[in-house]
């Protein structure tokens, strides 16, 4: 299976459409066709669904179409790291992040280490720790920034990490002319008939110590889940509509004048941990080492 093909199939994907994929790439629409044929002979499985002027993905083109983008994306990421070898130290550092405000350490370490070396690149990835933590396993990912209820701890064994040193609060998002907005802080009887928007990776009990479900304990069963979000931003705004009251992390949705929504922790109060981890079996970069270091220095390593 050559990169150059599976770049020809992930084009084709996209498009939708063999004849204008051809035409981007420079090639003739038989040889695509051809190439898009010996790779589904090569694989023993039919990738695409042909109609007459267009193309679909088939259940197995699906599955080839996320390993090639991680395949593609890992042979890019190396062919950087070897071009950054050299007396010049550039190049780039991969980071996965949940949404935490504690990523302003980070940026701090970043901006310092941008100050030495202005060659290096910072990409930040974002996502839920389970699509992280894949990521960082296949080597997609330098870093990763896990808030609990992920465990870096409990995987000690494969990763390496530093605690950040600071905890983020969770509370209700809500609209200030909400009733519940005049209390100082949320419990849980105040949420049991509430239409609620949680937090996907909150919630997963496949976690063996997950905060939020101790925290509700029995009464969780008892909520109205009324919908889940990935990125808080996309749930404030439907809290802004009234859609429900969003259970997040505090000072991720800035509190301004304009503002229609304000947070409330919860009581008792529920603080969770943030950490930055990476493979222990890891060969770094220049650059990647170099923030790691940095990270040593101003972090108790782990």
């Amino acid at each position: 299976m050559e990169i150059r093909v599976l770049k020809y199939f992930l084009t084709v994907a996209q498009i939708g459409n063999i004849t204008k994929a051809a035409n981007s790439m420079h090639l003739t629409q038989p040889t695509l066709s051809r190439q898009l044929q010996d790779l589904e002979k090569e694989l023993g499985q039919k990738l695409f669904i042909r109609g007459n002027h267009s193309v679909s993905l088939t259940p197995e083109g699906m599955i080839l179409r996320k390993r090639a983008e991680e395949i593609i994306e890992l042979v890019e990421k190396t062919e950087n790291e070897f071009s950054s070898i050299k007396d010049t130290v550039s190049g780039d550092i991969f980071i996965g992040a949940g949404e935490t405000k504690s990523i302003k350490l980070i940026a701090d370490i970043m901006s310092n280490l941008n100050k030495e070396y202005p060659q290096i690149k910072f990409h930040i990835v974002s996502g839920d720790s389970e699509d992280l933590s894949e990521k960082l396993d296949k080597g997609l990912l330098d870093f990763c920034i896990f808030i609990q209820p992920f465990d870096v701890e409990q995987q000690s064994q494969k990763y390496g990490y530093v605690n950040l040193g600071e905890k983020d609060v969770w509370g209700i998002l809500l609209r200030e002319d909400d009733p519940l907005a005049k209390k100082k802080s949320i419990k849980v009887n105040d949420l049991i008939n509430l239409p609620l928007l949680i937090s996907r990776q909150a919630i997963k009990k496949s976690f063996t110590n997950n905060p939020i479900l101790n925290w509700f304990g029995e009464d969780f069963e008892k909520l109205n889940i009324a919908g889940t979000y990935n990125l808080i931003y996309n749930a404030a705004i439907m809290t802004e509509s009234k859609i429900g009251y969003t259970l997040g992390l505090d000072r991720l949705i800035k509190d301004t004048v304009d503002s229609p929504l304000c947070f409330r922790p919860l009581c008792p109060k529920l603080e969770v941990e943030i950490n930055i981890a990476w493979k222990k079996d890891q060969v770094f970069s220049k650059p990647s080492k170099l923030f790691l270091d940095e990270l040593h220095k101003k972090f108790k390593q782990n």
